[in-house]
């Protein structure tokens, strides 16, 4: 049976889009760009069930960057989504594992390019934009820049999607003093010591927000374009779940700010811990100054307690603060490693 097998997948689609000749035509054509000065770039398109317009979006962001190579990576599809995609012209590949986030670790793990672009299989984002993001970021040396999303129709934006980003994006420049608009943005440009030093750990919709603090985090040149975000097509739904994935969104971020800022964080815990201890033993030392006797012992013990648990709190912030610098140093010497994309016109 195993002959059989081996011939069956010899001509499978997926064998035919990974054939030895395709791959030649591919590495050859990354010759010649190279060869003229031009960087290699890698669209990326995480798909779940998008085969409404999944074929239109290859389509359109092939005619927009006609030297890029259009990646979809399918995440279990059940609706034919990578088989029009294939026959569009992209390359499939599949990641079992449930999540645009996992999605993502494997797209930046696998994939090797100059500059990547990440958007959407759902045509809701402006492919023809493609070509300036890029040169946006190849002029300016940046590591990446984020499509704002300006819906052009009121229904293309859901109004608990509208207020959640907006909050977010409140909640975001608190912690982090993020100058972004739209931290939730899927269309994004990335380079490639962005993307190769990028240590994601997400699995959810809440891999942007992940995105977005790694740059701020390494402190790494961004910019954001406003751009019109389009409306879904009537047999095309969105996959995020609003309260529960509005949750998870939330979690990440206070995580986020425990690794990113330890410190701050275990200090507020410790600052709202001793202003409790006080708060418990303010009556208790006013009873002493008066009469000389500790009258409430339990309470005594209560405020002591938690005023211990606040110095252990300070401790905690003030190591994991030395290890999230560590962390943060390691990151920065792989992004150190990697070339900068650079301008056609530029040297080499």
């Amino acid at each position: 049976m195993a002959e059989p097998r081996k011939a069956l997948a010899a001509h499978s689609p997926a064998a035919a889009a990974e054939s030895p000749a395709r791959a030649l035509i591919d590495d050859l054509a990354k010759k010649l760009g190279a060869a003229a000065g031009l960087p290699d770039v890698a669209v990326l398109l995480p798909c779940y069930n998008e085969a409404t317009t999944i074929a239109e979006t290859v389509a359109a962001f092939r005619a927009s960057l006609p030297g890029a190579t259009v990646y979809v990576y399918d995440n279990n599809s059940t609706d034919g989504t990578t088989d029009i995609a294939r026959a569009a012209g992209a390359t499939v590949r599949r990641e079992p594992y449930q999540g645009k986030g996992n999605v993502v670790r494997r797209m930046f793990a696998d994939i090797d390019a100059d500059i990547y672009v990440m958007a959407d299989g759902d045509m809701t984002y402006d492919p023809t934009a493609a070509p300036d993001l890029v040169a946006l970021l190849m002029r300016d040396q940046l590591d990446m820049v984020v499509g704002a999303r300006v819906d052009s129709e009121e229904a293309a934006y859901r109004r608990g999607h509208r207020f959640g980003n907006a909050l977010f994006n409140r909640i975001t420049l608190a912690m982090f003093k993020s100058p972004f608009k739209d931290i939730f943005s899927g269309y994004r440009v990335f380079s490639r010591r962005f993307a190769k030093s990028f240590p994601a750990s997400s699995s959810g919709f809440e891999i942007e927000a992940e995105l977005t603090v790694h740059a701020l985090d390494l402190k790494l040149r961004t910019d954001e374009v406003s751009l019109p975000y389009g409306r879904r097509p009537e047999n095309s739904h969105s996959k995020l779940k609003t309260y529960r994935d509005g949750a998870r969104i939330l979690w990440t971020l206070v995580n986020m700010y425990r690794t990113v800022q330890p410190f701050r964080f275990y200090g507020l815990i410790a600052l709202v811990l001793v202003g409790t201890s006080l708060g418990l033993a303010a009556p208790i030392v006013a009873t002493y100054l008066d009469t000389g006797l500790v009258p409430r012992f339990p309470t005594a013990i209560l405020s002591a307690a938690i005023m211990q648990l606040a110095f252990l709190m300070l401790v905690c912030g003030l190591v994991v603060d030395a290890i999230s610098g560590g962390r943060r140093e390691m990151k920065r010497m792989r992004y150190l490693e990697l070339k900068a994309a650079a301008a056609p016109d530029a040297p080499r």
